[in-house]
């Protein structure tokens, strides 16, 4: 494997301005000439679906997919979070709504936040989706009521 430098790759606009910004990268050339982009960067990923991804980018492409290292789902319920690991994540980019670098040296939640356990936080995501339920029940109720 030889290494090249940014002069001699030709890369998409959207990449090279990517890449001009001050994320940490490695361009490299392999034995049949096709381009490997390593990137050293810590993201959060927001999905359609709503989830949160978080880990290290490792590559990407035009269409926005993603491979993500060390990648961890953090779920969010009230003051309760709890960080569940994915390892190696490969996201497809038609899913990928948001995607932000996060700052190392930050602390990454308020301290009020409490971290929990898998467990806890699926019954605090199950807690919170009966609640939600049950006021959507309750609206429907009183519809006749035509509050406006």
């Amino acid at each position: 494997m030889s290494w090249a430098g940014p002069e001699d790759i030709y890369l998409s606009t959207s990449l090279a301005s990517y890449l001009d910004s001050e994320a940490d990268f490695v361009l490299c050339t392999n034995l049949y000439g096709l381009t490997i982009i390593v990137v050293v960067e810590k993201l959060l990923v927001l999905l359609r679906d709503g989830r949160k991804l978080m880990g290290i980018l490792r590559s990407f492409d035009q269409f926005a997919n993603a491979v993500l290292e060390g990648a961890c789902e953090r779920v969010i319920v009230g003051d309760l979070y709890c960080d569940i690991p994915l390892g190696l994540y490969v996201i497809r980019g038609e899913n990928v709504v948001l995607i932000g670098e996060l700052d190392l040296e930050r602390e990454e939640l308020p301290e009020h936040m409490t971290r929990v356990s898998t467990a806890e936080i699926k019954r605090a995501q199950k807690a919170e989706r009966e609640a939600s339920d049950l006021k959507g029940t309750m609206r429907k109720r009183m519809e006749f009521l035509d509050f406006e």
